[in-house]
């Protein structure tokens, strides 16, 4: 099994790393090899397009039509005058 050494770690972090370990019965080590654990699998997960997202997000408050994907269409690029 691989170590993994992290230094310099600001102080308010590893109080709270302590007191969240605490609240779900963990030393710090463990709290942190979950915590390492989840975000490597959250971005494993693919993601659904824009469309598919706001879809789920928004679906059931009335929206009478279904958002479309917009795979490959091409978009300008926004110009701002200062």
């Amino acid at each position: 099994m691989t170590q993994l050494i992290e230094r310099n770690i600001e102080e308010e972090v590893k109080v709270r790393l302590r007191r969240r370990a605490s609240r779900h019965g963990h030393s710090v080590e463990e709290e942190v090899r979950d915590i390492l654990r989840d975000a490597v699998k959250k971005e494993e997960q693919r993601s659904a397009g824009m469309g598919t997202e706001m879809n789920r997000l928004f679906k059931g408050i009335g929206l009478k039509k279904d958002i479309p994907e917009l795979k490959g269409v091409r978009t300008k690029e926004a110009l701002f005058e200062t």
